[in-house]
């Protein structure tokens, strides 16, 4: 993990005890810092001091060294406290005194427009970040890196993974992590000349103050999260927020091809190199990294990799043997000539449309939870859609606004029926796309449950 001494002898509340939260703790003891851990799930508590009466998980601790102000110990007290756990108590910092301490450290998903802890936070003068921007005050305690920090609101992911794997493969020491992979502070630090590639939500982004990125990416933004900002405008000053913290002597990789991304680029004073989808003009050679987004996200990791010293050579070789990730333009498998698509990731229409865009004869699984009532970007390739399969919450509608769109559309409620109908219909040379425009919570956990059962109906077909 990472430890600093940064945060030796100082005090943090850590609210939200998931993944990135426990790494979070686990980093801050070990730094020797003092923790005020919590969460309201009593499950999540467990992990942090267990055997204490307090939990039966294995311990966040353990293996962290020991305080050198260990309390004295009395055997009538019951076991000594482990490694580090005199450094943490489990309090609620909504009721208990935060006056004093450094940072309130919450997750990502704590929405601060209305949650109690941003006033608590204002009224105690103490900030509330995140664990990125514990990494941003950390890295001068870390050997000599680069970081590259990648945010936008479709194509993070792939972009993010696309980059760690030229790096790796052009033999650099790398990681990554931010809003995909392990939590970054639970990874152990790279050796000197290493890079840390970094995807940033707009929510990790307002938990962060001083993450200065040797590269900024900036890949699109379309309406997403609106139930956390104030209208798109709102959401776009978030993601403009990444380059605000850049020194003028790095680098600002933006794709500039919708208002926002544009409008942000011509804001940017420092270094700017200006990408689009344009510019890859062959993708034949990259079986994962298909149709026109894939273009924009390789366009910018390429210009990521130029920047940080990475050979053309390199590059090249990193884009042909990329193998993507799951559940984005993932292909499962093919049947009788057919192929099946898993991009169960793209929850909007806007990161739908380039999925689209990338075959030219697709029978289309849509719909879930809707974010919106059209389908307005998925307009310029529905010429692609031979057959629709409507499912979910959003079935019914998105069937009536595609009846006279598309040659054939089906209501088929569920996606085990969508995916036999359509294997049914498609013919060979012809693809079958899950790419549902919708949120998945109407009837998945979420949109990896959705892709892997899209999956497993495809390989119980005859």
């Amino acid at each position: 993990m990472i430890a600093s001494s940064a945060f030796a002898n100082k005090r943090y509340a850590v609210l939200g005890l998931a993944r990135s939260g426990l790494a979070t703790v686990a980093s801050l003891v070990a730094s020797g810092a003092e923790v005020m851990a919590w969460d309201s799930r009593e499950e999540a508590r467990a992990q942090i001091l267990p055997g204490t009466g307090r939990g039966t998980a294995r311990s966040v601790v353990e293996g962290v060294a020991q305080s050198s102000r260990q309390p004295l110990h009395h055997p009538a007290e019951g076991p000594p406290p482990r490694s580090g756990e005199d450094r943490i108590r489990i309090a609620d910092p909504l009721v208990t005194a935060l006056y004093g301490y450094d940072g309130i450290v919450v997750s990502p998903g704590v929405p601060l427009n209305r949650h109690p802890i941003a006033a608590r936070g204002r009224e105690a003068g103490v900030p509330i970040i995140g664990d990125i921007e514990l990494f941003a005050q950390a890295r001068p305690t870390l050997p000599p890196h680069k970081v590259v920090g990648i945010t936008g609101t479709n194509g993070k992911s792939t972009t993010t993974a696309l980059v760690h794997h030229i790096l790796k493969t052009a033999g650099i020491p790398t990681t990554m992590g931010g809003n995909i992979g392990a939590p970054i502070l639970g990874q152990d630090p790279l050796p000197e000349g290493g890079v840390y590639v970094l995807e940033l939500s707009s929510y990790q982004i307002d938990l962060t103050q001083s993450l200065d990125c040797d590269v900024s990416v900036l890949l699109n933004i379309a309406p997403d999260h609106l139930d956390r900002y104030d209208g798109i405008d709102d959401y776009a000053a978030s993601k403009a927020r990444l380059f605000a913290m850049q020194a003028p002597d790095h680098v600002a990789v933006i794709a500039a091809e919708d208002d926002y991304t544009r409008a942000i680029a011509g804001q940017v004073t420092g270094k700017r190199v200006l990408v689009a989808s344009t510019d890859i003009k062959d993708q034949s050679r990259w079986p994962s990294l298909q149709g026109p987004h894939n273009a924009q996200n390789a366009a910018a990791a390429v210009a990521v990799a130029r920047a940080v010293g990475v050979a053309d050579e390199d590059i090249a070789r990193g884009l042909a043997t990329y193998p993507g990730l799951p559940h984005r333009m993932e292909r499962v498998g093919e049947k009788g000539g057919v192929l099946f698509v898993n991009d169960s990731k793209a929850t909007n229409p806007d990161s739908t449309a380039p999925a689209l865009g990338a075959y030219p004869t697709i029978h289309w699984i849509l719909g879930g939870l809707p974010k919106g009532d059209d389908l307005d970007a998925c307009a310029p390739f529905l010429g692609h859609v031979k057959a629709a399969y409507t499912i979910g919450e959003a079935g019914p509608m998105f069937a009536a606004l595609l009846a006279d769109k598309v040659p054939t559309v089906e209501h088929s409620v569920t996606l085990e029926t969508a995916v036999k109908n359509a294997a049914l219909t498609a013919k060979p040379g012809e693809v079958v796309l899950l790419s549902p425009a919708c949120a998945s919570f109407d009837q998945f956990r979420d949109y990896e449950a959705r892709g892997d059962a899209f999956r497993a109906a495809v390989e119980a077909l005859p």
